[in-house]
């Protein structure tokens, strides 16, 4: 059938500076806000009336996991992690091409610099795009359809914060991050597998800027402390 070439129209930036945290889908993290940065091409008359629609369809690489081989079978997250499923019955990164499709909300736009402010997301920073496309809810939204081994959204978890771990977001002066990451570790992102068992170790993730460290105990989620995220010198 041969093979395709295609180019980035533009890339992501959100506060997701890695893949553990990242929502398992579009939209379960509302207060997610990011922008998609495009390339000069692609700015200007290419977005002239993209401004009616409130959602829109974004074509991505998975570009952490290029060069890795894709897999027939799949262990998928809502399935805890060890039951196997086709891969092309998942959403799962190792795809024979590593491409997603992810539904977000549009919140600005900015045709002249080629900046889309956007809701909702569940890309990690840097995402190269592909592609955009509006959401026409007629065509798109489809109540009838079935949803498989994931009829429903997840459970979420209840969050409760140390009082220094709010303090110290605060004195950073973050504090308006506190709805988002609250919203981001009610999604439990730990491996599925973990989730299974008695696990109160302390996890550590990178949230727009900020070293978050949390533990997960029966009756919920703990955020323990908060740093400024410091990047490793190369």
């Amino acid at each position: 059938m041969g093979a395709f070439s295609f180019t980035a129209i533009g890339h992501i930036e959100s506060p997701y500076a890695e893949k553990f945290a990242v929502p398992r889908q579009p939209g379960l993290v509302k207060s997610a806000r990011a922008r998609l940065v495009l390339a000069p091409p692609y700015r200007g008359d290419a977005l002239r009336g993209i401004e009616a629609f409130s959602h829109l369809w974004l074509s991505f690489v998975f570009h952490e996991h290029l060069g890795r081989d894709w897999q027939p079978l799949v262990r998928p997250p809502r399935l805890g992690g060890n039951a196997k499923t086709g891969v092309f019955a998942s959403r799962s990164t190792f795809r024979p091409n590593p491409m997603g499709l992810s539904v977000v909300e549009l919140l600005a736009v900015d045709a002249a610099s080629g900046v889309l402010t956007l809701g909702g997301v569940d890309l990690v920073d840097g995402t190269p795009i592909l592609d955009i496309k509006p959401y026409l809810p007629y065509a798109d939204a489809l109540p009838e359809a079935r949803g498989g081994y994931a009829p429903e959204p997840p459970a979420s978890l209840n969050v409760a914060w140390l009082p220094e771990a709010q303090a110290a977001l605060n004195a950073l002066g973050k504090g308006e991050l506190e709805g988002f990451i609250s919203e981001v570790l009610a999604q439990d992102p730990r491996p599925a597998y973990k989730k299974q068992q008695v696990d109160e170790r302390q996890y550590g993730v990178t949230l727009a800027g900020l070293n978050v460290r949390f533990r997960v105990h029966p009756q919920g989620v703990e955020v323990e402390e908060i740093t400024r995220f410091t990047k490793p010198s190369a």
